[in-house]
């Protein structure tokens, strides 16, 4: 097995989440061919070694027409390049990639990393995406789960039954996110990693920094992320009163871990695995998050973090004074905890060997197939 295509809506999806499984296939000595609309990281993942075909993929629209353009440009490049094997993430690539896939008969490998708001709510749009999966799945080979909950989904559904696999989310490299020496308490400054949507709790997070910021004065509330939302005026303006400060979209969010006490993440977004609770707890820092899943796993309630409940900011104050009352040495040793249980549980290298598995599983299936055919 030589060629590895791999289909993604976005670059980082691949740079930031799947770079280590992406060094491990070339360093076995398969070429990797990335397919995905450009971005910044497509450079560094070229001088990688990695060969880069454009896609154009509108990762919220539902324009048919552009939906079987995707489809048809799915079918051009796999008898292009022959791939032996496809991997794909997130929505739009593992439904066209799928079908793609299946028609050509190429070995196929999905990661469903997390439902999406019009696949989890009830509703037409729920029904066309079951239906959508199934065709798309058929045949696939393996399917992998970030969480249990999109698993049992999937289960109830009966798409690709007997071919599931649960890893744990994308996992997180332990040596980019080493262990940060925690902040002293001179102030106490919490941050908000992720797109500023309101999905990811952006309206509870902006209530709590107001309430908390009048009641006291020596915390201090971080945001990093794009707007994906009318957002930019309401943040002007919290940051012009000293309620917030924004710091846009950053590459690396280390240096301002380094800087912060606590990570708060209060998403009701269906998520997979929150990488940012991931690459939180393995800096040392403890993480309030809700309860739900893609979330919840990665928390110890009360040793690791605290867990709220989704949309109720008067939940989300309410641990953050638990948080804020408690001793800095105990904040520590909260973060040191959530490290111990990300290298336990959520070693990247755990997620690398699992498709390393499954990708010479195929590899020996594939040669039994023609082995079989050859005798008959």
């Amino acid at each position: 097995m030589k060629k590895v295509l791999i289909l993604v809506n976005h670059e980082v999806v691949i740079y930031n989440f799947r770079k280590e499984l992406v060094e491990r296939l070339l360093e076995e000595g398969k070429e990797v061919y990335i397919s995905c609309p450009y971005g910044e990281r497509i450079d560094e993942l070229r001088e990688m070694g990695c060969k880069y075909i454009e896609a154009s993929i509108e990762r919220h629209g539902t324009n048919a027409v552009e939906e079987l353009k995707l489809l048809l440009y799915y079918f051009k490049i796999m008898r292009q390049i022959k791939p032996d094997v496809v991997l794909s993430y997130t929505i739009k690539p593992n439904i066209y990639g799928g079908m793609a896939s299946r028609f050509l008969r190429i070995p196929y490998i999905a990661n469903i990393t997390g439902l999406g708001t019009a696949v989890e709510k009830k509703g037409l749009m729920q029904k066309i995406s079951v239906a959508l999966y199934k065709i798309a799945f058929k045949k696939i080979n393996c399917v992998f789960f970030q969480n249990s909950e999109n698993q049992e989904f999937f289960s109830k559904k009966k798409i690709a039954l007997g071919r599931h696999r649960l890893i744990p989310g994308s996992g997180v490299n332990l040596r980019h996110f080493n262990e940060l020496e925690y902040p002293q308490d001179n102030t106490v400054e919490f941050i908000f990693i992720s797109r500023i949507m309101k999905e990811k709790g952006i309206d509870q997070y902006l209530e709590a920094a107001e309430y908390i910021r009048e009641k006291y004065s020596f915390t201090r509330f971080h945001i990093l992320g794009f707007c994906e939302e009318a957002y930019e005026e309401k943040l002007e303006s919290l940051e012009e009163r000293g309620i917030i400060e924004y710091h846009g979209m950053q590459k690396d969010i280390r240096p301002f871990l380094e800087k912060t006490h606590c990570t708060i993440h209060p998403t009701y977004y269906p998520e997979g695995m929150s990488n940012v609770l991931l690459e939180s707890a393995a800096s040392g820092r403890p993480v309030i998050t809700t309860n739900r899943s893609g979330c919840r796993e990665i928390v110890d309630d009360g040793v690791t973090g605290f867990i709220v409940e989704q949309r109720n900011s008067m939940d989300l104050i309410e641990k953050i004074e638990l948080f804020l009352n408690s001793t800095n040495e105990h904040k520590r040793e909260m973060g040191l905890a959530g490290r111990m249980k990300v290298e336990k549980e959520f070693d990247r290298q755990i997620v690398v060997e699992a498709y390393m598995k499954e990708i010479v599983c195929n590899k020996e299936r594939t040669k039994t197939l023609i082995s079989e055919m050859r005798n008959t």
